[in-house]
């Protein structure tokens, strides 16, 4: 059996299925009869249809047609590709930055380099080809220079109090405790300027310039504000403006300020009851009174015990004491002493080891010329292991003092993704308002990524922010042109492997966030 196409007088045209029998062809059915080619097209096709059902087999001619029909139109999808941009970690990002309240500082280049930070951290000049090889997106380096600029001068006010609203409407409108702290950030330069000077690093990096970068955060490290400072200055020096700034600016009320003991002094804790802020800082106990100390090491210490002690003016001392936090301390004394025990062997200590930093606080200078290990110094601080003090003029209960000073870790966390996922460092610029303009960016970039973490464990995806942004980067999205109607259709390509993060690219799933 065949299908045979019969042209009538009409001018129309018969399909109908015909079978060769005892030697001469006999019509088994009419498919239709039609002067449209479309139509008689489609009755061709019934008619093999209705062959191949009726013989129960195949027709491989209909097959052979089919597969070259489908090939011809996959080559022409395929030649109608414009572009491919592997660009599935950007789409969740600029959701992210959208939601946040970013997308109102209208200026492209910000959120470009935003985003290249969290996907791509690297040189202004690797963006500017980060950029070009995955989303064909033309920027002038020259242009980013002239962005940092700006921002500096116009728009770095704009990002912090953005920051800010968002972060007090999730924790319901009150901040309540602020978390403050500081790091260093050195230069591979070997002059200094007026920022950027020599001082106590806390990276070891004590011969090159620093900055002194000061990061306010919120409960569940959330970016709120941060300064920077000259590389020499006194840390116990920066907390104050930054706090008093915040307060002024955004009316803050009823809050706690909880900082490390690095920053304890006499005249911040002044400052900070003369303002009638509340305040938990870690107490340098071992430098408190004799009293105190007596006080203190009058106590058999057992884990999990605290104890206060009334400094008098509302100002309370509590005294913890855990184990684990023994073992840490008579570890890292230990190891601290081998390395100065290694260093006086070969001859390597000198007058200029000589500080109170560290367990260099072990030597002692005789004679203006000898070093030598003070192990009576070691066995006195030994007596210490376990201890931690906290100062408060607050009326918080004593484990409320303890939870509240021990979230400080959010800063510290906060420090190293800025070091270590967002590469705030090594920094490529020698001005002080580009210096500042990237640390804006990558502070923008880590409220970015602390609200990514957020939604992740609200909607229980159990993936860690740096295998997510891993597997977003495989989803591309294809671009193609269509050739009648000219338009450019795009569709974001989640395959199979992406399941676990799929939702992420439901514009459905962003309403509900």
């Amino acid at each position: 059996m065949f299908v045979r196409r019969k042209k009538n007088r009409s001018g129309t045209t018969s399909v109908v299925v015909v079978e060769k029998r005892s030697g001469s062809f006999k019509e088994c059915i009419t498919m239709g009869v039609s002067d449209d080619a479309n139509q008689i097209e489609e009755y061709v096709r019934q008619g093999k249809n209705w062959i191949r059902h009726r013989s129960g087999m195949p027709d491989m001619f209909a097959d052979t047609e089919g597969r070259e029909r489908e090939m011809s139109e996959t080559e022409q999808f395929l030649a109608n590709i414009e572009n491919i941009l592997v660009n599935g970690d950007s789409l969740i990002l600029d959701r992210i930055f959208d939601r946040i309240g970013f997308d109102k500082i209208e200026d492209d280049v910000f959120r470009k380099l935003v985003v290249a930070r969290l996907s791509c951290p690297s040189s202004k000049a690797a963006t500017v080809e980060y950029l070009k090889n995955h989303f064909d997106e033309d920027v002038d380096l020259s242009k980013i220079y002239r962005y940092l600029d700006k921002l500096n001068h116009t728009q770095q006010e704009k990002v912090q109090d953005i920051s800010v609203r968002h972060t007090r409407e999730l924790l319901g409108g009150n901040i309540g405790v602020m978390f403050y702290d500081v790091t260093t950030l050195y230069f591979e330069a070997d002059r200094e300027d007026d920022l950027r000077k020599t001082g106590f690093s806390k990276e070891g990096r004590h011969k090159n310039p620093q900055i002194i970068l000061g990061l306010l955060v919120s409960l569940n490290g959330y970016p709120l504000a941060y300064c920077i400072h000259e590389g020499n200055k006194y840390e116990g020096h920066t907390m104050m403006p930054v706090i008093e700034e915040f307060v002024r600016k955004y009316e803050q009320e009823d809050f706690v300020v909880v900082a490390d003991s690095g920053l304890m002094n006499e005249q911040n804790v002044a400052d900070l009851e003369r303002n009638n802020y509340k305040y938990i800082i870690g107490a340098r106990i071992k430098t408190e009174s004799t009293r105190v100390t007596e006080w203190i090491l009058s106590h058999s210490w057992v884990d999990g015990q605290m104890e206060e002690y009334d400094k008098g003016d509302g100002r309370r001392l509590l005294v913890g004491y855990t184990d684990n936090r023994a073992r840490k301390d008579s570890y890292n004394r230990e190891k601290g002493v081998r390395r100065l025990e290694k260093a006086y062997r070969n001859g390597r200590l000198s007058k200029e080891n000589i500080n109170r930093r560290g367990y260099n606080k072990f030597l002692e200078m005789k004679n203006k010329v000898e070093v030598s290990i003070n192990y009576g110094k070691i066995e006195e601080d030994a007596v210490w292991d376990g201890l931690k003090g906290y100062l408060t003029n607050t009326e918080l209960p004593a484990e409320q003092i303890y939870a509240a000073y021990h979230n400080l870790w959010t800063v510290e966390l906060a420090f190293r993704i800025a070091k270590s996922k967002l590469e705030v460092r090594p920094m490529f610029h020698f001005t002080r308002k580009r210096i500042e303009a990237h640390i804006c960016i990558c502070f923008v970039a880590l409220k970015v990524y602390k609200e990514l973490d957020r939604i992740l464990k609200l909607n229980g995806i159990k993936l860690s922010i740096d295998k997510v942004l891993r597997m977003a980067k495989t989803v591309t999205t294809m671009q193609v042109r269509l050739p009648l109607n000219g338009q450019l259709l795009s569709r974001t390509m989640v395959m199979k492997r992406h399941k676990p993060i799929e939702k992420l690219f439901d514009e459905n799933f962003w309403v509900s966030q």
